[in-house]
């Protein structure tokens, strides 16, 4: 596949309920990495921000991709954030737990739910 075919949309919308959602489409690998790095630029993690990553429609997965999520992860920490992901496939839910991020990410089901447990 040449880096033309590789596709990763972001789109960056505000849940009615508060959180900032960036919604994941395609392919998330080092050809398309920078994309989710410039969308998470444009974003304060600071204390009383909620931050979900809704991956529901996120084919694939390779460890720069991973890179990049950790280190989303790590600002929103560092500014008191809150940070979840939403919508893993079984596929990249096995990868996750594979490689312990389950264990380092806090993951919901879709992102309503994660708005839900968030909002409480």
């Amino acid at each position: 596949m040449t880096e033309a075919q590789r596709t990763l949309t972001v789109t960056h919308r505000s849940h009615p309920a508060g959180p900032i959602v960036l919604h994941l489409d395609g392919e998330l690998d080092y050809h398309t990495a920078p994309r989710l790095s410039r969308a998470l630029d444009e974003i304060t993690f600071s204390a009383g921000t909620d931050v979900i990553l809704d991956v529901t429609e996120l084919a694939y997965c390779d460890s720069t991709g991973l890179t990049v999520l950790i280190s989303a992860n790590q600002r929103a920490e560092a500014g008191g954030a809150r940070f979840g992901i939403a919508g893993l496939s079984r596929d990249l839910r096995r990868v996750f737990t594979i490689v312990g991020l389950d264990q380092f990410f806090t993951l919901y089901a879709s992102t309503e739910e994660a708005v839900e447990q968030l909002g409480r």
